[in-house]
């Protein structure tokens, strides 16, 4: 390889990938919103023209926390859902920032519908994103998926159950998504706890825990608690002072 790189150096090496280090997308990348996972995905980003595998072991329990940072800084246009398992909760989004509005849910159950479905969607050339939720699939529909998914430039995310984990799969990223389930772990319980099982790039062996709150919010709660505690602490100064008036 080296030896081919020295031959072509100005053509070859920005083209050539190498295993120990982050790939480099050839198209568009999409800011996750999160600056830790950004920093851990090739291109700083989900990239466009690639598919996505989100791996829990409940559907419809993370998916929005760690997709809606991104929707929103998403280009005008429509979301496809595909088979979502619960109505998103408009006033909700709203209230996160993003246009419920901006929605086409698509109701299918039978897996080879929502595969037509998806298809379809990634065919529109009105939609950027889709999301689909396929609990059961082979590895061929999958790879039909992320070649539709390049060959339109869309970012398509494909929600699985957590025990796909040791499946084959041809998505380009692949992740598990998880909420920390005791007190003894060193993250928040309200974080959000994500492994990197694939990526364009060496293994990243150390899962990462995302914060559960935007900045802006976190830095009101925490102004919230301070002044909480400010006024406890006058309750017990005064508490204080009255039973040190009575007796004296």
């Amino acid at each position: 390889m080296s030896a081919l790189l020295s031959l072509f150096p100005a053509a070859g090496a920005p083209a050539v990938w190498r295993a120990d280090e982050l790939a480099h997308p050839s198209g568009a990348v999409l800011a996750t919103g999160y600056a830790l996972l950004d920093s851990q995905l090739p291109g700083g980003g989900w990239s466009m023209g690639s598919m996505v595998e989100i791996l829990q072991a409940q559907a419809g329990q993370n998916e929005w926390r760690l997709l809606l940072p991104a929707l929103r800084r998403s280009a005008a246009g429509p979301v496809v859902l595909v088979g979502a398992p619960h109505v998103p909760f408009g006033p909700g989004l709203a209230a996160q920032g993003f246009d419920a509005q901006r929605l086409l849910c698509v109701d299918v159950q039978a897996p080879a519908a929502r595969l037509w479905a998806t298809e379809q969607a990634l065919r529109c050339s009105a939609v950027f994103i889709v999301l689909v939720w396929l609990p059961q699939v082979r590895a061929e529909p999958l790879r039909r998926l992320q070649m539709a998914a390049h060959e339109h430039g869309k970012l398509l995310f494909v929600m699985r159950p957590a025990q796909a984990r040791d499946e084959s799969s041809p998505a380009v990223l692949r992740l598990l998504v998880a909420s920390p389930t005791t007190t003894d772990e060193p993250v928040p319980l309200d974080a959000l706890c994500l492994q990197v099982l694939k990526r364009r790039g060496p293994p990243l062996l150390q899962a990462l825990a995302l914060p559960a709150r935007s900045g802006r919010l976190g830095a009101l709660l925490a102004l919230k608690e301070q002044g909480e505690t400010g006024r406890h602490d006058i309750g017990r100064r005064d508490a204080l002072d009255r039973l040190a008036a009575a007796a004296r």
